[in-house]
C-alpha cells in the first residue's frame, strides 16, 4: 500500500478573500508545494487538508469563475 501522508510543514497557507473575522468562510491553500495543492479550514490549522492535484485544483477554480454562483 502506497503512502498517503504528505508534509505539508513547509506549506505556504493564503486565507481566501472570501474569508472574514466571524468564523465564516475560513478556507485557506498553500500554493507552493509541486504538484499538488493542499486545502485546509483555517480556523483548525493542525487539522485535516484536502489534497488536491494541481490539475484538478486549477480545473475546479476554472469552473467556479466561469459559473454563477450566489456569493462567488
Amino acid at each position: 500500500m502506497a503512502s498517503t501522508h504528505v508534509d505539508l510543514s513547509k506549506a505556504h497557507w493564503l486565507k481566501s478573500s472570501r474569508s472574514n473575522g466571524d468564523g465564516g468562510y475560513c478556507v485557506e491553500v498553500a500554493d507552493n508545494l509541486p504538484g499538488i495543492i493542499p486545502v485546509r479550514d483555517s480556523k483548525d490549522p493542525q487539522g485535516p487538508a484536502i489534497i488536491f492535484r494541481a490539475a484538478a485544483w486549477s480545473s475546479f477554480v476554472s469552473s467556479v469563475k466561469e459559473t454563477d454562483l450566489p456569493g462567488a
